[in-house]
């Protein structure tokens, strides 16, 4: 439990954190998380307005069953598949989690208080099952303040563009190159034309593109140092911050060209960037540098608990650190290129990473919920 002496000593660097227009959301949840009232506890006092999961956070709640028990048992008196199992389990927890942030998604008109939960990752390449699976989920979790995950791959973006046209609020996933980003947020802005065609309240509809940020600096720094000349070392822990800090010069011109224009007249609300992958990798940096180092207005950083502990003790949170570094940032990236470190090969195999690492988080979980259900004497298949 965090203490009042703790409150009064770390609130500072995360309400000022929130103060520079980052809104600060914890990624991960768990049941346990959710009873115990630490989640509503990270709320009041860490300054923490919206959660979000994923395949691997769901594998590692549930996977260790500890507060699933009676859940379990229940499913397998109905004899239910593992499959639906899964998911009975992973939208339950999205649904009491949504409604603890409820007073906060009331409070911000439904900007935070949100809670994400994502479509099955083998479905990544699919264009069909990713929308069924979106509306699916939807209306299994039946909460304002879900948002539906989907990741940014080539099948992912027309999906976008239907879920969105649906009225229904996506946070877009495992986003890694500027190039799939503008994409992404195309995708988005042809989704709130098509609502607003089917007469759609456009100002319901909200969405984030989870750019991930620390995966970036763990593949480029690896294949730096392997080149080891003071150039390529010196260059280690710059392109994942440069990344971003392009990335979010290109919503900058996005959202204030033309064609958003006419949607912000409609209401539309902007498509804000969401800082993803902030857990740093390399214990040699400091472990709030995606933190203190992505601060920009109309941005949302979610947080594994680490990070957010971190950085409510030593955060240093000193104003706008994106906006304006933008010719340093592509300095960085173009120095990386020429030592002959192809951007577009390297975002291109972490996006294939993160589906496959989200397919294998997944299928353990569905072995992992398979045991459990034929261990209480039921066949789960």
């Amino acid at each position: 439990m965090i203490t009042v002496t703790e409150v009064t000593a770390t609130a500072g660097a995360l309400k000022r954190l929130s103060d520079e227009g980052v809104s600060i959301w914890l990624d991960d949840l768990s049941r346990k998380r959710i009873e115990s009232g630490n989640l509503a506890e990270l709320v009041d006092t860490r300054n923490v307005v919206g959660v979000t999961t994923n395949p691997s956070i769901f594998q590692a709640a549930i996977g260790s069953g500890e507060g699933y028990e009676e859940q379990l048992a229940d499913l397998a008196v109905r004899k239910v598949t593992v499959e639906e199992a899964v998911r009975m389990m992973t939208t339950a927890d999205v649904r009491a989690a949504a409604d603890i942030l409820r007073p906060v998604y009331d409070a911000t008109d439904g900007r935070d208080g949100r809670v994400s939960i994502e479509v099955d990752p083998r479905l990544a390449h699919n264009t069909k099952a990713t929308i069924a699976e979106a509306k699916q989920l939807s209306w299994l979790v039946d909460r304002s303040n879900v948002m539906i995950k989907i990741p940014a791959t080539k099948a992912g973006l027309p999906a976008i563009t239907e879920v969105i046209g649906e009225g229904i609020s996506v946070n877009v996933t495992l986003i890694f190159s500027l190039e799939r980003y503008r994409e992404v947020m195309d995708a988005y802005l042809a989704g709130l034309e098509k609502a607003r065609a089917a007469g759609i309240d456009l100002a319901t509809i909200h969405s984030v593109a989870s750019f991930f940020v620390s995966r970036v600096d763990s593949e480029i720094d690896k294949r730096l140092t392997a080149i080891g000349t003071d150039e390529a070392l010196a260059l280690k822990g710059k392109a994942a911050l440069a990344n971003a800090r392009l990335a979010y010069e290109a919503y900058e011109d996005v959202f204030s060209s033309d064609r958003w224009t006419v949607l912000a007249g409609s209401k539309a609300n902007k498509q804000r960037p969401l800082w993803a992958s902030t857990g740093v990798k390399d214990p040699s940096y400091k472990d709030t540098l995606y933190v203190d180092e992505l601060v920009a207005p109309g941005t949302v950083n979610t947080m594994p608990e680490a990070t957010l502990n971190a950085t409510a003790d030593h955060g240093d949170i000193h104003g706008d650190t994106v906006t304006g570094g933008y010719a340093q940032a592509r300095a960085d990236l173009d120095a990386v290129e020429r030592l002959g470190i192809s951007y577009d090969v390297v975002v291109k195999q972490l996006e294939d990473e993160g589906v496959a690492k989200f397919e294998v988080a997944w299928q353990d979980l569905l072995d992992a919920v398979a045991k459990s259900l034929s261990g209480k004497g039921v066949d789960g298949e």
